[in-house]
């Protein structure tokens, strides 16, 4: 039996061939294929789903923004950018710009500090808490339509529930046309986007709040610290990465906001209370000029990807950098 040798690059000497792949190694390649094209497998249907009803909705928006067309059929009645020419001449969309900034204003001044309150409050020892949490809680389980119609009925001019309390108590004159007023609309509508999302805020604020070791404030008690001493300096930098989020999120709602102003005001009166995804819907389905209706669209997802891609670059960049960081050490 005879032995093929093979010579060292390096010394010239002769050497023994490397021997075959053993059926052990075969055996762990096939796997790792099999276990790679069972992941793929199971990633193609979802990416087929994400590519027919995210794409591509999007892609076509983009495409009929650059055309006046009704909806039927296909767009060929080419403008180029003339809709987006006159959306930024629209005196409604520059107040819905205006709107949106007010609400993303009013909710991060109002709304966030009001939720991370009670989440203080009932993080604290407080009999019943699970009750109290459970009440704060079910307005965000009801669906926008009905928040819409119960408060259109508590704030019915006249006869609804919020101007009989204030006749009992003797303050008849600050009710009245709640939502026909454009001086009232918007805060009134913003009290009930408060009432709507609070509790959202308020469990997510109460979540980051468990999530601070019981440690670090027993030390700060320790050390001497007050109580607000070792909220500011001790809970809250701790609870930054949840209000982030928090923030995130209502800043991004704000400027998706469509449900609870199409119920109870349809963006009126006269526009006061319209927000961009109201004219959006006004423009398409109403006065069916989709293409115009498109250009809307096409800004609200360039606000949204524009605001989202610098939060997460000027402000989620160190949350981001430290779960990294603990993944690595994780895995090491």
């Amino acid at each position: 039996m005879t032995s093929t040798f093979l010579p060292d690059k390096r010394t010239g000497a002769e050497t023994d061939p490397p021997p075959p792949p053993t059926a052990g190694a075969r055996g762990g390649r096939r796997r790792r294929t099999r276990h790679w094209l069972t992941a793929v497998g199971f990633q193609v249907p979802a990416l087929v789903l994400f590519g027919v009803l995210v794409l591509l909705p999007i892609l076509f928006a983009v495409y009929a923004a650059f055309f006046r067309w009704g909806g039927f059929g296909m767009p060929s009645d080419f403008v180029g950018g003339d809709n987006f020419v006159r959306l930024f001449q629209d005196p409604v969309f520059l107040g819905d710009l205006w709107r949106c900034f007010l609400l993303v204003v009013l909710s991060l001044v109002l709304q966030l500090p009001f939720a991370l309150a009670l989440a203080v409050a009932l993080n604290q020892r407080v009999r019943g808490r699970a009750v109290y949490r459970m009440l704060f809680f079910a307005p965000y389980v009801l669906s926008e339509a009905i928040t819409g119609v119960l408060f259109a009925m508590i704030f019915a001019p006249g006869e609804g529930l919020a101007d009989e309390l204030l006749g009992k108590v003797g303050l008849e004159g600050l009710g009245g046309e709640w939502f026909a007023d454009p001086d009232m609309v918007m805060a009134t509508l913003f009290l009930v986007m408060t009432w709507k999302y609070f509790g959202f805020h308020m469990m997510l604020h109460l979540a980051g709040l468990q999530a601070v070791p019981r440690e670090l404030t027993e030390a700060a008690l320790i050390d001497g610290a007050g109580p607000w001493q070792r909220f500011r300096n001790v809970t809250l930098p701790l609870l930054a990465p949840t209000l982030r989020i928090s923030v995130f999120l209502s800043v991004i709602g704000a400027i998706q906001l469509f449900d609870l102003v199409w119920v109870i005001t349809q963006g009126g009166p006269d526009h006061h209370s319209e927000t961009m995804a109201v004219t959006m819907f006004q423009y398409g389905f109403k006065r069916y000029q989709v293409g115009y209706a498109s250009a809307i669209s096409v800004v609200m997802f360039g606000i949204s990807f524009v605001f989202a891609l610098a939060y997460q670059r000027f402000v989620l960049r160190r949350d981001l950098e430290g779960a990294t960081t603990t993944m690595r050490g994780g895995g090491e």
